[in-house]
């Protein structure tokens, strides 16, 4: 299999999809880069399942279309488009052998014994099945048949791989090791994948790019960077992890800098994403800081709170505050520094640098 061979770029354009008067797709437009992996990441009934099965061809669009190396294919048969598909429950043939499976895309398209037996050589290898090739599916693990059924999706070479959670059966250690496997092999093969999951840290560390979907709309697109640590709304900030989020008062912009009221002090931030009269300024656990005293000005911003509770959790220890005000803060410590800083029982300053906060809309009245 060809590094970057057959890889395929795809385009969606105006896409909405209508289920009597539900709308589980609302004007959907992306481009998805020849050998990139995307993964739409969003809750249940957010619309990216809705939008992998048309991808697929499973589905058509009420409304737009979809290019695929700028060809349209909006009205193209599923079994026409020739994409590899791995479903959430794998989908095996249970009277087939491992082999036999995998060969399985390569006998439709009547490609050569001698090509099927050599293909099918390389991709046992490839995902590590090697001395299974004669078992059937029910007497391997699961995480042998999700080897399988990326074996078959990959084996004819399509110019896409769509997978639909095809982790959500598996436990934690086993999902973690197929993971770094789909990584690995998306790395070598570089086939362009597109890939459904709810899993933010999934998403986050599989990904080129991710587009987070709610209630069918298109919320951001971005590296997995970019959307975590810049997220364009409340939902992406929620969604991604742990946030916490101080409601602005009197806000004002000033050389790229912009200020407002929390409380009784006045914070700053970055001047990107202000708007209107009021925002939320959000900031990660990860980038609070925790002292006793008051912190050096050169820290940034700083406010008072009170410990609420204490979660210890082996090498960390997450920290739950509240202001005077009653918001809610939550940052995380290494377990050593956090009991050295609990003995003084508080009250503490919660200080972080200018530049990791994130100004967000203020939600609409």
């Amino acid at each position: 299999m060809s590094k970057r061979g057959a890889a395929a770029s795809l385009t969606v354009r105006g896409v909405s999809k209508r289920f009597g008067s539900f709308s589980a797709l609302n004007d959907i437009s992306l481009d998805i880069a020849r050998g990139e992996f995307l993964t739409l990441l969003g809750p249940s009934g957010s619309g990216k399942t809705t939008l992998l099965l048309i991808l697929a061809g499973f589905e058509a669009p009420t409304e737009g279309r979809l290019l695929s190396d700028d060809r349209d294919i909006t009205e193209l048969p599923a079994e026409t488009r020739s994409y590899g598909m791995v479903f959430q429950g794998y989908a095996l043939f249970p009277h087939m052998s491992v082999e036999s499976n995998i060969a399985f895309p390569l006998q439709v398209r009547h490609t050569a014994p001698a090509e099927i037996k050599r293909r099918v050589g390389e991709m046992i290898e490839r995902v590590g099945l090697r001395g299974h090739e004669k078992k059937l599916p029910a007497k391997l693990s699961g995480g042998q048949q999700q080897r399988v059924a990326l074996a078959r999706a990959l084996v004819f070479e399509p110019g896409v791989l769509l997978l639909d959670e095809p982790f959500s059966a598996l436990d934690k250690n086993l999902r973690e090791q197929m993971q770094a496997e789909v990584k690995r092999l998306h790395q070598e093969t570089g086939t362009t994948f597109v890939f459904v999951t709810h899993d933010q840290s999934e998403a986050l560390a599989l990904s080129t790019r991710v587009a987070i979907f709610d209630h069918g709309r298109l919320q951001q697109i971005g590296r997995p960077d970019e959307v975590y640590e810049r997220p364009e709304n409340r939902f992406v900030a929620e969604f991604l992890g742990e946030i916490n989020l101080l409601p602005l008062q009197d806000l004002r912009v000033e050389s790229g800098v912009a200020s407002g009221m929390f409380e009784d002090r006045r914070l700053t931030v970055p001047a990107e994403a202000a708007n209107g009269a009021g925002a939320i300024l959000a900031i990660r656990p990860e980038h609070l800081g925790i002292a006793a005293n008051t912190p050096a000005p050169q820290s940034g911003n700083a406010i008072r709170a009170a410990l609420d509770d204490v979660v210890y959790q082996g090498g960390i220890t997450r920290l739950k505050l509240r202001t005077a005000g009653g918001a809610p803060i939550t940052l995380s410590l290494a377990s050593g520094q956090a009991a050295s800083l609990l003995q003084s029982g508080g009250p503490f300053w919660i200080h972080w640098p200018t530049d990791q906060g994130r100004l967000l809309p203020a939600p609409k009245s």
